[in-house]
């Protein structure tokens, strides 16, 4: 039964380290916004007809 109680006392002392760790980091730790641009090729947006698809012709 002890080493029960030791092995919980050690996963408490490593969840409470992890813990600690994350309140720390969104205590302290101010994120810098800056803007994104991503370019996209007009391909990829609007791609070259190839004419493999044709609507149907009555």
């Amino acid at each position: 039964m002890p080493s029960l109680f030791r092995f919980l006392a050690v996963l408490a002392v490593i969840a409470g380290a992890i813990y600690g760790t994350m309140w720390a980091l969104v205590t302290f730790v101010e994120p810098n916004e800056r803007d994104v641009t991503i370019r996209i090729p007009s391909e990829r947006i609007n791609p070259p007809s190839t004419g493999a698809i044709s609507p149907a012709k009555k």
